[in-house]
């Protein structure tokens, strides 16, 4: 009996993931590609026909309608309906998954449209629901989150009796020869940086103006960068789940054009998320911007660099002090070589893949909603080394640092 696979969302990253699961025909089998506007779906579609000699369907779908979403799931008799859409759709697919009783998957976590909000709440409370539904939903499977919390939980299961201390660390230093643009959709990328800053320490959240702590860091293949506190979402989940935990944080490179560009555009109310009337009309000014910006996935063939995403990890094994990085390095140029597109969005794509992937073929199970650091790691890290995404593990003493700056 053939499988069905249910692609939501046909941006950058789901163009990623429309070619690494026909690239995995044999377990995704009959690929839909759906999206509010099918064009984008059928350019992607014919790209897939061309690189891989697979054939998707496509299909039209308004994310926001839970209805449309139930109809489109029973039209195609998906298996496992994988969510690239954006954020703020999360909630209306995972209805829609509960209603025909379909697993579900994504790579970020809900946030509400008018509000600045970056959190599991909404999506943890349907637990019962999807129990109910004997479904299983699998939060974050991206990169960051996603395989930062893969990497976590390998960390705990190999190489720690207790972790004290992680460090997120999210490089990339692509350069795409625009003065200013967004690697992933732009509303997103920019209510998140600009949000205020948060880590946890001690049991207890821990609240920075944005952009406030800066650290420099020295990553293998990219060498020195500026990088910044930010707030990110697995660090909710990773908290309840690695055990000994006494401090998480986060951080992303920025380049000095790129937090220039931010500024003068907070400054002028351009990132605002409330609607302002223009010319009769109202605009929400953050919407407005992202007209203007180039969309991220035309950036692919004019990025040139590395990404360098892992995770400094700081604990106790068999009583002694351990210090390890767990990391890996994409070229923005091999990731549009394989898929057309850039590496930010690859390195999303691939591992939304992976986890669907697991899924499917039964070897990560479960009924309710789950972490990705809930599972397995072992698996989700074999397939990262045959899909497209190698990982190292650095074994550092326990006083070595990879930070520039004391």
């Amino acid at each position: 009996m053939s499988t069905n696979t249910l692609i939501i969302g046909a941006g950058g990253v789901g163009n990623v993931v429309a070619f690494k699961c026909a690239m995995n025909a044999e377990t995704f089998g009959n690929i839909t590609l759906a999206s509010r506007t099918v064009s984008k779906c059928d350019e992607i579609a014919a790209n897939v026909k061309e690189k891989t000699g697979v054939q998707i369907a496509t299909a039209q779908v308004d994310a926001d309608s839970v209805p449309e979403l139930v109809d489109l799931i029973m039209k195609t008799d998906a298996d496992i309906v994988i969510n690239v859409a954006l954020p703020y759709q999360d909630l209306t697919i995972m209805d829609a998954c509960t209603q025909c009783g379909v697993d579900y998957l994504d790579t970020a976590n809900y946030e509400h449209p008018d509000e600045a909000k970056f959190e599991y709440k909404e999506q943890w409370a349907r637990n019962e629901q999807f129990k109910k539904a004997d479904i299983m939903g699998l939060l974050g499977s991206g990169f960051d989150p996603g395989a930062t919390n893969v990497f976590c939980a390998y960390a705990q299961k190999h190489y720690f009796d207790e972790i004290h201390t992680i460090d997120i660390l999210d490089c990339n230093a692509g350069d795409h020869g625009y003065p200013f643009a967004t690697n992933f959709n732009p509303e997103i990328n920019l209510r998140e940086v600009s949000a205020k800053g948060r880590y946890w320490e001690e049991g207890k959240w821990i609240e920075t103006e944005p952009m406030e702590i800066m650290q420099v860091w020295d990553y293998p293949e990219v060498g020195p960068k500026d990088s910044y506190l930010l707030y990110h979402e697995e660090m909710e989940s990773l908290v309840k789940h690695i055990k000994g935990l006494k401090r998480i944080r986060f951080f992303m490179t920025f380049g000095a054009s790129y937090l220039k560009h931010m500024e003068v555009l907070q400054n002028v109310g351009m990132l605002g998320i409330e609607p302002v009337e223009h010319k009769g009309q109202q605009i929400i000014p953050i919407e407005f911007l992202k007209t203007l910006l180039p969309d991220p996935a035309s950036l692919g063939p004019r990025t040139k660099g590395k990404t360098n995403i892992g995770i400094f990890a700081k604990g106790i094994k068999d009583g002694k002090p351990q210090t390890i990085y767990i990391y890996q390095v994409k070229d923005h140029e091999e990731c549009y070589a394989e898929v057309m597109s850039q590496g930010v969005s690859y390195t999303t794509g691939v591992p939304a893949m992976i986890g669907a992937k697991l899924m499917l073929e039964g070897v990560w199970q479960g009924t309710g909603v789950f972490n990705m650091e809930e599972m397995d790691p072992d698996p989700f890290m074999e397939e990262m080394m045959t899909q497209g995404l190698p990982w190292q593990v650095l074994e550092l003493g326990a006083h070595e640092d990879l930070r520039v700056d004391d």
